[in-house]
């Protein structure tokens, strides 16, 4: 799961909030490096990423790519899947996807001391609204250019997007069915916390 599905499953309030993207950018053992709220979110976001790289729908998802690509399906999925809940944002939550990314950036800008890479891409996300945007699927093409940018060998992503276009059915479906699951986990994850 990206960055849009790791904040709709973390819990709504502030510390959650940011602990579900802390995940992305904090590594090792926290042991009180951030407050104990933020660190259950960070806990909550590794169970999450457990869960769903060990889950047999995932492993089905992987194995739709070409075997050249399946290094980097994990990531292109985490992408896709994001687009697929913006896409179909009302299915999954009763707040409206603008006041729910609205609310992400607000809790992120009132943040003083994000971590690492996050202080740095935290007020673009904002600005260009990266997490409403993934709704429209060419925005996948700059998200996997950007990672591309960010591997040793970046040619490793060209056909991607092509790849995740002829793929967008299935997928999708794919997503469909493995949603609900990851969110009956991590509610029942919030529910023990």
């Amino acid at each position: 799961m990206n960055y849009l599905a790791h904040l709709h499953l973390g819990g709504s309030q502030p510390a959650q909030l940011l602990g579900s993207l802390y995940g992305d950018f904090v590594k090792g053992p926290l042991a009180g490096r951030w407050p104990a709220e933020i660190e259950a979110g960070i806990r909550l976001h590794r169970r999450i990423d457990v869960f769903t790289d060990s889950h047999p729908l995932i492993a089905q998802a992987r194995l739709r790519f070409p075997a050249e690509r399946r290094r980097f399906s994990g990531i292109l999925l985490d992408v896709f899947f994001d687009h697929c809940l913006a896409r179909d944002w009302a299915l999954y939550s009763a707040e409206p996807l603008d006041t729910f990314t609205l609310h992400v950036y607000r809790v992120l800008s009132a943040e003083a001391e994000l971590p690492g890479r996050l202080a740095l891409i935290a007020p673009r996300m904002a600005a260009q609204d990266w997490l409403g945007n993934y709704r429209d699927f060419e925005v996948l093409e700059q998200v996997i250019n950007g990672m591309a940018r960010r591997i040793s060998r970046p040619e490793a992503l060209t056909g991607a997007m092509a790849e995740l276009e002829s793929l967008y059915q299935p997928l999708s479906e794919d997503f469909r069915q493995f949603y609900p699951q990851l969110q009956q986990f991590a509610g029942s994850q919030l529910r023990v916390a």
